[in-house]
């Protein structure tokens, strides 16, 4: 076995002969032009493609389990179990493979926040994977973050793993070990494997410093007041955020800690599909440059003009650059305690209220929930809206039980007064297919009237299904609207789909009530 680990920590060590360290942008684009991994577009960035992979693989997640992880870790499907004897092949197999490969390796931090930020190294062979990281994750750190025990990535896509050696599903494999700190991928190229990853490593570790890891985009105002965006994929969490008159703190990842939040990372990963300069300026600016990466995006075989609407390879186009390519980013990464958390979902339904107040135990019930709905036509056979929870905003990345960031997260919001709000931008006057999207426009001035507090004191009215306190007017957004069983031209219909839609609720959170106190399992729907 080659000698990769060092005596005290269990980090990588590379022959310097067959690692290029903390190559800069312009020598990552040369060695991945010429190694014919990527293109350059119109404009400067860097689109390469991930082939078949083109998000993550979450059925070939694994986590070792021994002494260190069996009791805390939430196992099951999200959590797959390995043992340290077949992480132990995978990691001796890997390490042999990367000794006879050119390696990209970047020397990194996770966290902006000096107290708790740690070392990263990640080790590629695709020079463009080497880039994306430089974007993504931190890259200077306090001098004191040097001494700690810090984390290692090895991405080997051309590794195919070996199930029944490496006791895992398939060729492909992400294998995670909390004692070693040390995560192994194989086999994918797609590259939001090696952020995720490390975002696991996170989640696992900062509750036991009492530190809140979360799944969400941060802002701040001209005034200091700070607001929290979780959400899934497609409900507009990256897009809400970049708001040229707030702050952006970061798109993703972010830990509440007690002297405020901050993030983990140092670079955003946006949703580019159908981007556009019109409706999202800050993020088209900054994926259109030199130094972005751009996955997946189709451009011109001629021109190399981007088409940012061509969803041929798929829906899932991303775009990774540095925090520092959007104007009003912060330059420290950090803020106050949040004044304002949103709960954002794309309700396909229809059903869900525009906007509504929650209070602690629903905005726990919520969180656990992690409500967001699949439309169809996106995926094969999906012929109707079908709902999808996410436990916390983010499940696949949260190593310990759901019902332990919930109470934190409860914790939190009781202790600083944040308000919290669920915005829903799907759908309304009827499911998909027959209603329409809710205006992104309409979106943004409610948020807008909620960050500034206009809707502190406004009169609500309590949803009779979803039992939530929904303002009954808003600055510059129609009245109907803020009600969306008006807009249905069918009463009954609607009826009918809310009380459904309050049925998955209750459904999927009944494996979480006997984790919880019951006013939180009071908190949800009525059904």
């Amino acid at each position: 076995m080659a000698d990769f680990t060092g005596d005290s920590e269990p980090t990588l060590r590379l022959p310097l002969v067959n690692a290029i360290v903390n190559a800069t942008p312009a020598v990552l684009y040369e060695h991945a032009i010429r190694r014919d991994e990527a293109t350059v577009a119109h404009g400067g960035p860097l689109v390469a493609d991930t082939g078949k992979f083109t998000g993550r693989s979450p059925k070939d997640k694994y986590v070792v389990r021994d002494d260190f992880t069996e009791d805390v870790v939430d196992w099951g499907p999200i959590n797959q179990a390995m043992t340290p004897e077949h992480f132990g092949r995978l990691q001796e197999d890997m390490f042999d493979a990367a000794a006879e490969r050119q390696l990209f390796v970047q020397e990194l931090f996770a966290g902006t926040d000096p107290a708790v930020q740690i070392p990263v190294r990640i080790v590629t062979e695709r020079a463009w994977h080497s880039l994306f990281v430089r974007n993504l994750f931190v890259r200077s750190g306090d001098p004191a973050a040097g001494d700690r025990l810090g984390w290692t990535v090895l991405d080997l896509p051309s590794f195919k793993a070996d199930s029944a050696r490496h006791g895992c599903r398939s060729s492909t494999c992400i294998a995670v070990d909390f004692g070693k700190r040390l995560v192994l991928i194989a086999n994918s190229e797609y590259a939001g494997e090696m952020k995720k990853s490390i975002f696991g490593a996170l989640n696992f570790a900062l509750p036991h410093a009492g530190i809140l890891p979360m799944h969400c985009s941060a802002n701040v105002g001209a005034g200091g007041d700070v607001a929290l965006f979780f959400g899934l994929s497609g409900t507009g969490k990256t897009t809400l955020s970049a708001d040229a008159k707030r702050t952006l703190i970061g798109d993703d990842e972010h830990g509440w800690s007690d002297d405020g939040i901050f993030n983990f990372e140092g670079g955003c990963y946006a949703k580019a599909i159908k981007l556009s300069r019109d409706a999202e300026p800050e993020i088209y600016e900054a994926s259109t440059r030199f130094g972005a990466v751009l996955e997946n995006v189709v451009i011109d075989d001629d021109t190399r003009v981007i088409d940012f609407d061509d969803a041929r390879k798929t829906e899932n186009t991303r775009s990774a650059y540095p925090l520092d390519f959007i104007p009003n980013a912060s330059d420290t990464g950090r803020a106050g305690h949040p004044d304002t958390v949103v709960f954002l979902t794309a309700d396909a339904f229809g059903v869900l209220p525009p906007i509504s107040r929650l209070d602690t135990n629903q905005a726990m019930y919520h969180f656990l929930s992690g409500y967001t709905a699949k439309v169809a036509g996106t995926e094969r056979g999906v012929t109707e809206p079908q709902a999808t929870f996410s436990a916390c905003f983010g499940s696949p990345f949260m190593p310990l039980p759901p019902a332990r960031y919930a109470e934190m997260l409860g914790e939190r919001l009781a202790q600083h007064g944040s308000r919290v709000w669920l915005v829903n931008t799907g759908w309304t006057g009827g499911p998909y297919g027959k209603g329409s999207r809710i205006k992104l426009a309409h979106t943004r001035a409610l948020i807008d009237a909620a960050l500034a507090g206009d809707l502190d004191d406004i009169e609500t009215r309590i949803d009779p299904i979803f039992a939530v306190a929904v303002p009954v007017r808003v600055p510059n957004v129609p009245d109907d609207l803020l009600d969306p069983r008006r807009t249905w031209g069918d009463a009954a219909a609607y009826d009918a789909q809310a009380k459904r839609l309050a049925g998955m609720f209750a459904e999927n959170f009944a494996r979480f009530s006997a984790d919880v106190a019951r006013p939180v399992v009071d908190a949800g729907p009525r059904t």
